[in-house]
């Protein structure tokens, strides 16, 4: 039996697997699987809010912040990198301006919608 730690939206589970040789399919247990501790949010925001917010267009993970608040960017310059679908996804400064506040961090799990960022 292998034990793996899995979070599902937030919340971990502690879920114990069993290894088997056959071709069959293994009975499951699902009294195995019980709610851990809930894993704390990880979100560093950096810097006052802007005017102008910079959104995940989709759900996933943040692998990289390529600026920090304060910094002059413009229009197309790579702010963050976000991995969906095992694709990693440049989200990039929509206009020209300042970065007032980073609102994630590095491994971060976003939704779409969600803010990474926001500009003056």
């Amino acid at each position: 039996m292998k034990t793996y730690k899995i979070t599902v939206n937030g919340t971990e589970y502690d879920v114990v697997v069993e290894e088997t040789s056959g071709t069959g399919a293994a009975p499951v247990n699902t009294a195995s699987a019980a709610p851990a501790k809930k894993a704390p949010a990880k979100k560093a925001a950096s810097g006052t809010k802007g005017s102008k917010s910079v959104t995940a267009p989709m759900p996933g993970k943040i692998l990289s912040v390529k600026v920090s608040a304060g910094q002059a960017v413009k229009k197309g310059d790579v702010i963050m990198i976000l991995e969906a679908m095992k694709m990693e996804n440049e989200i990039v400064a929509p206009e020209d301006g300042t970065i007032a506040s980073i609102d994630v961090s590095e491994g971060a799990s976003v939704e779409s919608g969600n803010v990474l960022a926001t500009m003056n």
